[in-house]
């Protein structure tokens, strides 16, 4: 597939150093191993500011392990990667500072309110105590919470918490949001609320967003351009509309997932990934 040809808006995002304002993700050979095996092998990845890219792809595929690579989570095995601007191996506290990351499972506190838990996020992240309630008051405006910001967070529905999850992700004005299965286990009238916030963080903060779903229909309606991960391998990126075109005139993403890894007996999962999958969906319903 060939990479998208249509212009990006490369106004630089918060926070990213001058020299590097065009690119917030840029990856070269980025492996990792374990105990031999190979997880995620060779992955050149670029990914633009302002953008919203979707990493796509089978259980299995190392999407989660690519995610935590770029999170600083896990150490790469070889190559090497520049996150906001700064060297992924080098620089991992300044990559963390200008990064936010929302994961799968629930990460929000249902013991505190919602106003505590970005209080709470707000000293994590070093914010000045003289600009934490202004930053908390504008997240709460930004994801429509200030009404319930002082209920109990396990009072919430489940598209509430995720709005949440992202306000807390993004009180310091990360550079890059990176967000893994944002709508699992929520509704169509939440998903869409998370979607319309996700497009209001890129359009309006200049944020740039790197996701993980295993929802094509997501993918396609959200994401600038979208990457298939298969067997540890960046095998495409492209539009969504440059990699239906290569199925058919007709072609949606499923068709093109089912393509690339319908005959893969892992596209399903084991046991603990559909164990984990329920369990997510259970907290967030």
């Amino acid at each position: 597939m060939t990479e998208l040809n249509t212009a990006i808006d490369q106004a630089a995002s918060p926070g990213i150093p001058a020299g590097n304002a065009g690119l917030v993700i840029q990856t070269s050979e980025l492996s990792k191993s374990f105990d031999g095996r190979v997880v995620v092998d060779r992955v050149d990845l670029q990914i633009h500011s302002r953008e919203i890219f979707g990493l796509i792809g089978p259980n299995g595929a190392g999407k989660s392990t690519l995610i935590k690579m770029l999170t600083t989570l896990l150490p790469p095995s070889a190559g090497n990667a520049r996150v906001a601007g700064y060297d992924l191996a080098r620089e991992p506290r300044a990559v963390r500072s200008h990064i936010g990351y929302v994961p799968q499972l629930l990460s929000a506190d249902g013991a505190l309110t919602g106003y505590e838990n970005l209080l709470l996020s707000a000293r994590l992240y070093l914010i000045p105590r003289a600009q934490r309630s202004q930053r908390i008051r504008e997240a709460l405006e930004r994801t429509e919470l200030t009404d319930a910001a002082g209920r109990l967070a396990q009072h919430y529905s489940g598209g509430m918490l995720r709005r949440l999850e992202i306000a807390q992700s993004t009180m310091h004005r990360p550079a890059l949001l990176i967000m893994d299965e944002p709508t699992v286990g929520l509704d169509p009238v939440a998903r869409n609320t998370v979607w319309a916030h996700v497009r209001n963080l890129r359009d309006r903060y200049g944020t740039t967003i790197l996701l993980t779903t295993h929802v094509m229909e997501e993918a396609d309606a959200l994401c600038d351009r979208v990457g298939i991960l298969h067997h540890g391998r960046l095998e495409h990126v492209g539009t969504p509309a440059e990699l239906k075109a290569g199925i058919g005139p007709d072609a949606t993403l499923d068709d093109v997932f089912a393509r690339i890894a319908g005959g893969d007996e892992q596209t399903g999962g084991n046991m603990h990934d559909v164990l984990q999958t329920r369990r997510s969906a259970a907290e967030h319903g």
